[in-house]
């Protein structure tokens, strides 16, 4: 029996996994490549009367970010029949490229907190510059993304870029082909209240940690196979 093939998929979630109106993209191409880029923060500085081991500590720890490229055409559903065809047919690509951008701005209205944002920079701008701004510039959350790729990665990132190249275009304009470059942040201090980022961040570390200890057995037998009995 043939396995079922997996694809990546990016899923926006709320406090409980998924919001009232899910946001899920499935990669329609699996990419054939994936760039993984682990930082290791510089150690913090010391003072010169403190032992040299003090040097080989840091402050935090590595963090790792993930660089993709997901291929999205409208031929691959034109042919499967029903609402799978017509929504290529009338709108191309546009409802992929419209949930992956979805996942890069904060899930507020315009009348809400960028409402009052408005009104502070332009209370800012309007008063004296010697009074300070009558109300701050409110922080805005951003979407909350699980990035699954197999069953050995379930990790919570955020979207730091997004490069999208549309390749071609129907009569309407839409564009039926394109590309999109995906970085992206692991992030491996969840909030407080976020227990969904923390339980796949928990259980990706697990099976990490797994798989390192699986490289003793072909230690233990190369040494096997080097040392003389």
């Amino acid at each position: 029996m043939a396995l079922f093939p997996l694809r990546g998929v990016l899923v926006e979630y709320g406090i409980n996994l998924l919001g009232p109106i899910p946001n899920i993209v499935v990669f329609q191409f699996n990419p054939e490549s994936m760039t993984r880029t682990i930082a290791i923060p510089p150690p913090p500085a010391t003072a010169s009367a403190q032992p040299r081991t003090e040097s080989h500590s840091t402050a935090a720890p590595p963090s790792e970010s993930f660089e993709v490229s997901a291929q999205f055409s409208a031929a691959d559903d034109l042919g499967a029949g029903g609402v799978v065809s017509a929504i290529p047919r009338v709108f191309g690509v546009g409802p992929q490229l419209a949930a992956l951008e979805k996942m890069v701005y904060p899930p507020t209205t315009p009348g809400g907190l960028l409402g009052a944002a408005i009104d502070a920079i332009g209370s800012a701008l309007s008063g004296p510059k010697k009074d300070p701004p009558s109300q701050p510039v409110p922080r805005v959350p951003l979407p909350r993304i699980l990035f699954i790729w197999g069953p050995s990665r379930v990790l919570p990132v955020s979207i730091t870029s997004m490069t999208i190249t549309e390749q071609k275009y129907d009569v309407l304009l839409n564009p039926i082909q394109a590309d999109v470059k995906i970085g992206m942040q692991v992030s491996s201090q969840a909030p407080a209240d976020d227990a969904v980022g923390e339980g796949a961040w928990q259980y990706s570390q697990m099976v990490k940690d797994t798989q390192a200890t699986l490289t003793l057995a072909k230690v233990i037998e190369f040494a096997l196979d080097i040392i003389p009995f």
